[in-house]
């Protein structure tokens, strides 16, 4: 029963939080203008100062975990290979090629996997967790943006991408608080207090806006490209990742980092470079809508389950 309680306490409120987010696009409280606003507030100022606030205020000494970002960055590779495979044995059409294996490889790490930590450690063991941000994030633009431009027909170009990743602000909020944590630089109290303000509220404003997001396309089309995309993400890949971490022994806050990391749903994102690199926009973003809706039980299972096993 106690194991229960855990892993409704891990998963209700990020979906409490995103139901919030789809009534306030119901009664027309935001339009659409204004969440497209938000959103790019929240994502270029409230998560640089998350990533800021969440590595300057940890102890280096006992956070720092290579094997786990190894680990991880090994595992996210290995998908991305497998799904490249496998997608492009199953689908002939290029536009949905791209589409499916970002679906399938490219999680919403940031905004569900954060709080779905700190819901169950709490916040101050969420420097782990946001360090994996540091190398997941540019992970998943490089490989995000190499994949809807092979199937498109262009030209990859490293360097480009590498600097526009190095732009982005979360990365930039990561690169910022480790250079003042490890050179000591003193952020004053007066300051630093409001960026933890802002860092406890990004999240569940994250949320909201997620929730509010959500557009339900027509199925027809692509009905079982968008299954195998959904069973992937949310059950093959879960399975498969989290089965070899549980067997090299990774434990805690580590193991709930890789739950974060490959068990929730498809990235938002995904959607809006499918929009961009003229791939299949309409299964994307299913994809996103369906594993998003899915993943209330899935997650769910998966935390039962490994607490279940002792994993954390």
């Amino acid at each position: 029963m106690d194991n229960l309680i855990v892993a409704a306490e891990a998963v209700v409120p990020l979906f409490c939080l995103m139901f919030i987010g789809v009534l306030v696009k119901k009664y027309r409280l935001l339009s659409d203008e204004e969440l497209v606003h938000m959103n790019r507030m929240v994502f270029r100022v409230f998560f640089s100062i998350m990533m800021f606030y969440n590595i300057y205020t940890t102890d280096i000494a006992t956070t720092f975990r290579p094997r786990l970002m190894l680990f991880g960055a090994g595992a996210l590779l290995l998908v991305f290979l497998l799904a490249m495979v496998v997608v492009c044995r199953i689908e002939k059409t290029d536009r949905r090629r791209g589409a499916m294996i970002q679906a399938i490889f490219r999680s919403n790490f940031v905004l569900m996997g954060i709080p779905l930590v700190g819901n169950i450690f709490g916040d101050k063991e969420l420097a782990v967790t946001t360090m994996m941000i540091a190398i997941i994030v540019p992970l998943y633009n490089i490989l995000g943006v190499f994949t809807l431009e092979t199937f498109r027909g262009h030209k990859f170009a490293f360097w480009p991408i590498f600097l526009g990743v190095l732009k982005n602000p979360m990365i930039l909020g990561a690169i910022t608080g480790a250079v003042f944590l490890l050179l000591g630089i003193p952020v004053p109290k007066p300051i630093l207090k409001p960026l933890g303000q802002i860092t406890a509220a990004t999240s569940p404003i994250a949320l909201i806006i997620l929730g509010a997001s959500f557009r339900l396309g027509t199925t027809g089309e692509h009905r079982s490209q968008l299954v195998f995309c959904v069973l992937s993400r949310l059950f093959i890949v879960p399975a498969a990742v989290l089965s070899a971490a549980a067997l090299l022994g990774f434990r805690g806050v580590d193991f709930v980092t890789l739950v974060s990391i490959f068990c929730t749903p498809c990235a938002v994102a995904s959607f809006a470079m499918a929009q961009q690199m003229d791939s299949d926009a309409a299964l994307a973003g299913n994809c996103v809508v369906f594993t998003s809706a899915f993943s209330c039980f899935t997650i769910f299972g998966w935390i039962l389950l490994f607490k279940n096993l002792g994993r954390f």
